[in-house]
């Protein structure tokens, strides 16, 4: 009986432990992830600063420039751009399935940043359907720096040939033009095209934070299994089982 009682408490106060510091993790994330949509509103809101310069781009970290607002100056490449799939909506875009328009900013100061302009339905990916989006000579850029997306399990291979892309890859997208390309790329606001497309602002901003609804169900399963389990300990600590108890014989 000892021995069994004593692998009852030793395995409940394992999976307590476990389910508890599951919480107390998600706790930790919760806090990580609040601060993080702090910072990211914070950069969003802030007035734009200029670019940085393109001796620093190998040494940038995401951490440091992800949502950050720039303003740039340049000109459009646009016989490489490029076409990044989109299945729903994204933004302030409005609209989908379709493309984000990526497009090679060569800089006035030197250099090459891959721009996101905006999104197009699919029946305007052909520039030819939108002919006054093509805009030529230097134009000014405002925008949000975002690193390289990050592939997963169920994202398609990329089409490189076909210029067209499931993942935000700037380097990727550069090399396929040509062109060598900064790290990051810039999510270009919201600011009218000529002609109405590609519509900028396709930067996405809901960040889910679940994490106070996973820490509280840890901690409930904690509870629960320690509640089990000191039922089951007393049923089994009884002299007598209730199921062993016989009727009085006559």
């Amino acid at each position: 009986m000892f021995r069994r009682n004593f692998a009852l408490v030793i395995s409940t106060l394992l999976g307590f432990a476990f389910l508890m510091g599951l919480g107390l993790w998600q706790l930790q994330r919760l806090s990580w992830k609040e601060a993080l949509i702090a910072q990211i509103a914070a950069r969003r809101d802030m007035a734009p600063t200029p670019l940085p310069p393109q001796s620093q781009w190998s040494s940038l970290k995401p951490d440091d420039y992800d949502y950050r607002r720039v303003t740039l100056r340049g000109q459009f490449d646009h016989a490489h751009e490029a076409y990044l799939f989109r299945a729903s909506p994204t933004g302030a875009a409005g609209e989908g399935p379709g493309y984000e328009v990526l497009t090679p900013l060569r800089l006035s100061t030197g250099g090459v940043v891959i721009v996101n302009r905006g999104f197009v339905p699919a029946e305007k990916k052909d520039p030819a359907m939108r002919p006054q989006s093509q805009q030529v000579g230097e134009v000014a850029v405002t925008g949000l720096m975002r690193p390289p997306e990050v592939r997963n399990f169920f994202t398609p291979p990329d089409e490189p040939s076909k210029n067209l892309w499931f993942t935000r890859d700037p380097l990727a997208i550069a090399a396929q033009a040509g062109v060598t390309a900064a790290p990051f790329a810039i999510d270009a606001d919201a600011a009218p095209n000529p002609g109405g497309w590609p519509k900028g602002g396709a930067t996405v901003f809901s960040i889910p934070n679940n994490h106070l609804s996973y820490a509280l169900t840890w901690f409930a399963l904690a509870g629960t299994l320690l509640a089990v389990a000191l039922v089951f300990g007393l049923r089994r600590g009884g002299k007598i089982p209730a199921h062993d108890i016989a009727a009085p014989k006559r």
